[in-house]
């Protein structure tokens, strides 16, 4: 038994968020770097658990958790982790981290997928990054029909 120091009583606090807890749909969302934390998995490796909030275009306010391996037995999954990094940098900005704190604030998109897995409920997996379009950076239409640079003489 724990003394909670206080009495709580139902009408003094929060109501629970109405939010869905369901996957998002597949497709590419904003989103803003909230947490990024450095955890020790099962097997002796290390992956960095990393908080996205989404911030549009469409599902502002959930929230991703991603799971990037830097450091296993398996050179394979450390690779493709190390390689999930480096684009999460590029699609921040960065060129260097020496901790995790760096990622915080960033903001890029992300591809998010639904992985479906035995004995758990649909989840969402993120499997990309880009960088947050540039403003100006949109193709202007006379731009999209023009010809390529190397055919034009």
């Amino acid at each position: 038994m724990a003394n909670l120091n206080e009495v709580f009583t139902l009408d003094s606090l929060p109501t629970s968020s109405t939010g869905s807890f369901d996957p998002i749909p597949v497709g590419w969302y904003t989103a803003s770097v909230v947490d990024a934390l450095l955890k020790d998995s099962k097997s002796g490796g290390q992956y960095i658990n990393v908080r996205y909030d989404i911030i549009g275009p469409t599902n502002a306010g959930r929230v991703i958790y991603g799971m990037i391996t830097i450091r296993n037995a398996s050179s394979k999954a450390e690779e493709i982790g190390r390689m999930q990094l480096a684009d999460l940098m590029r699609a921040i900005g960065l060129a260097k981290i020496g901790d995790t704190d760096e990622l915080i604030g960033g903001k890029c998109q992300i591809k998010v997928e639904i992985q479906e897995s035995e004995g758990y409920g649909a989840q969402n997996r993120v499997v990309g990054f880009k960088s947050m379009p540039s403003a100006g950076s949109a193709p202007k239409a006379s731009d999209t029909t023009a010809a390529p640079p190397w055919k034009k003489k």
